[in-house]
């Protein structure tokens, strides 16, 4: 699981990642919005943990962002603000969960299992871009109604455009969904499944195709 932790405050973060990091997770850590921003824009987290008061705005804002750009991922908020108002304002504004600082550590990882067991079952379903149909539980593909197995690397590259159609993913990003760690990735295994995944989307007239971007990745698009 990778997990994005935005806090300012050195120590604490440090303190966040190295709980994080011994209860088995990947953690990324930004100091501020901007930062954020571009590692949301750049690769998927499966959680992230929000401080409100960073040095260049507001978390809260981040957070409206991420949800008015249909971004679902699991967000639980970290803040000293713990009134009812604030409480309710971060929950309405799309948090998942709200943790008052000061903290345990330990419940704070509790609570993102927690989150994580819920968004598992909420993601085990199938998900659909176009005429293209992927169910999540199978790796089985479909277009039209016409199930297709794709080899499990094929697969895998497909779900991760699929997760983030409309949007480029990095070459980087893609290797990351594909391979598993400190595997030795030829400089072509890229390329050769995106021209596979290519012939297969259009042989299935799955009414999408996979675009290059030309020095940063590749996108999904509906025809």
């Amino acid at each position: 699981m990778k997990l994005l932790v935005i806090e300012d405050t050195a120590k604490l973060g440090a303190a966040i990642v190295e709980a994080m990091s011994r209860a088995q997770f990947t953690c990324e850590l930004a100091t501020n919005l901007r930062e954020a921003q571009a590692r949301v824009d750049g690769a998927d987290y499966d959680l992230i943990l929000l401080d409100l008061s960073l040095p260049d705005g507001d978390g809260l804002d981040f957070l409206r962002k991420l949800r008015a750009a249909s971004v679902r991922t699991p967000v639980i908020v970290l803040t000293a603000r713990g009134g009812l108002n604030d409480r309710i304002s971060g929950l309405d504004d799309g948090a998942d969960d709200y943790l008052v600082k000061p903290f345990e550590l330990n419940e704070m990882v509790s609570r993102c299992r927690a989150i994580l067991r819920r968004t598992d079952r909420a993601m085990a379903d199938s998900f659909k871009v176009g005429k293209l149909l992927f169910d999540q539980r199978s790796g089985m593909v479909s277009a039209e109604g016409h199930p297709t197995p794709l080899p499990r690397r094929d697969s895998q590259l497909l779900a991760a455009l699929m997760r983030r159609h409309g949007k480029v993913c990095t070459r980087k990003h893609l290797e990351e969904a594909v391979y598993e760690p400190n595997t030795d990735v030829s400089t072509n295994a890229l390329e050769a499944s995106i021209y596979r995944l290519r012939a297969f989307l259009t042989a299935a007239k799955a009414g999408v195709e996979v675009r290059t971007v030309r020095g940063v990745g590749y996108v999904l698009v509906v025809e």
